[in-house]
């Protein structure tokens, strides 16, 4: 029996932080308590003195890119920064967007089997998938149910774009999956709103990055989530609002919890830390590092953000990761910002934004951050081994150092893109050691781990 004893350290759950040692056993916590070095002078032991010992974040919204071809080693790269920020657990999705086929993206159930056979041994952490429902595949509705039984109870649909879902597909989606033991999560934004706009703005000639935020005003973002409250109300299902941007849809999301109802929200770093600010830069290339879809939003925002989630307005963080590259999808000079690509990379930054702009800066306990970042996204999406440094969870930990300043810097980075929204941006808090099942993955800053050590993880909300 395999045996290691993290010694020393500040453990931080959802409830409460403990000085205390953590027993692994065959790659499970096996205790958490003081005294458990002493009492197996003969383990091989981690010292965490002066560091507080988190579980791994679970990061449930990425559009992490499947290898291709061209691009054999771009799972495994993210999945490496991800560990590199503290993340040992991801859930992607499997759009167009991120390089699954024509023919995986026209069924649910094909979707699901290619992506598994393209990521299979390439993840250094442990992953999942949630499917995207399309408006152009034929009959997603119908493989709802099985997709469920296989493993993948949540997927996502939106309400934009010209794959959206219109309300009585989404409605039908909402049934299914309430039915079934599912959740949908919804990209909320007011199609009708959003296109008259664009169309209003391409007449006028106005074409550059920066019109794209004009054209996607809070107002569309909060009808929006009204109505997919409303819908998944009627259905009898819970419904989770994805990248929350604004506090006039926070407003939708926190009233429709006051009265019980199963909905549930996420924000972003982004949102969290940057303002729609980004968008007055006279240069073109600065600009379109923040087309993003919901756009960055005024400061106002970003404070209401902050207030919903330490009151639990707000149940988690997720950064939306997209690996965005300024050389190929983010070029200047830029076409017309309606055909850019929309999003902008954070899988390496999740942890550490959130550590130093909440945690640090007063606007959130580090019991509220385990919360928001490992305990309730491990729970939410149905991974009962996750997110929390008790016995019986996965030894997924975080050695973190709070102590520690640095700089965010693109050269300093491992994930795939070519930049980051972070540059320059000071930071708090340093991961120095990241476990995944008991293994290190990540050792004093140096990546450790080995391609292929993440499993895929098969997921029931029921669990």
């Amino acid at each position: 029996m395999s045996e290691l004893i993290v010694r020393g350290g500040t453990v931080v759950t959802a409830a409460r932080s403990f000085r205390a040692d953590v027993a692994i056993r065959d790659g499970r916590i096996a205790e958490v308590g003081e005294g458990i070095a002493r009492q197996h002078p003969g383990a091989e032991t981690l010292d965490a003195r002066d560091l507080l010992v988190l579980p791994g974040c679970v990061d449930v919204h990425t559009h992490t890119r499947i290898p291709s071809d061209e691009e054999p080693d771009r799972f495994y790269a993210d999945s490496v920064a991800a560990a590199f920020g503290g993340t040992t657990t991801f859930l992607a999705f499997n759009n167009p967007g991120t390089g699954i086929s024509e023919q995986g993206s026209a069924s649910l159930l094909a979707g699901l089997a290619e992506f598994r056979r393209r990521t299979e041994d390439e993840s250094a952490i442990d992953f999942g998938l949630s499917a995207v429902i399309s408006g152009r595949q034929a009959d997603p509705i119908s493989e709802l149910s099985e997709l469920i039984a296989r493993g993948v109870p949540t997927a996502k649909a939106f309400m934009v774009y010209d794959f959206r879902l219109p309300d009585e597909r989404l409605f039908a989606a909402l049934q299914v999956m309430g039915r079934h033991g599912g959740m949908l999560q919804v990209h909320c934004e007011n199609a009708t709103i959003i296109d008259a706009l664009v169309a209003g703005a391409l007449d006028a000639g106005h074409t550059t990055c920066r019109h794209h935020a004009a054209c996607r005003p809070t107002y569309a973002e909060a009808e929006a989530t009204h109505r997919a409250i409303a819908l998944a109300r009627a259905a009898d299902a819970s419904v989770y609002v994805v990248h929350l941007s604004c506090a006039d849809a926070l407003a939708e999301v926190a009233a429709a919890k006051a009265r019980g109802w199963p909905v549930f929200a996420e924000t972003c770093p982004h949102y969290l830390t940057r303002t729609d600010a980004a968008y007055e830069a006279d240069d073109e290339a600065e600009v379109i590092k923040s087309v993003i879809s919901p756009p960055l939003r005024a400061e106002s925002d970003r404070q209401a953000l902050w207030l919903g989630l330490d009151r639990g307005g707000l149940d988690l963080v997720a950064t939306d990761h997209v690996p965005d590259r300024l050389a190929v999808e983010k070029a200047v000079p830029a076409p017309p910002f309606p055909q850019i690509s929309n999003g902008a990379p954070g899988i390496e930054t999740l942890l550490s934004l959130t550590y130093s702009a909440g945690v640090s800066a007063g606007r959130l306990s580090l019991e509220r951050l385990v919360d928001v970042l490992a305990t309730t996204p491990a729970r939410l999406f149905g991974m009962a081994s996750k997110g929390s440094v008790e016995p019986g969870r996965d030894a997924d930990l975080v050695l973190f150092d709070p102590n520690a300043s640095r700089t965010i810097r693109q050269a300093d980075l491992h994930h795939t893109s070519d930049f980051t929204p972070y540059e320059g941006v000071a930071v708090r808090g340093a991961v120095r050691t990241v476990l995944l099942r008991g293994g290190a993955v990540i050792r004093d800053g140096t990546f450790v781990g080995r391609r292929g050590a993440g499993r895929f993880l098969e997921r029931s909300l029921s669990a």
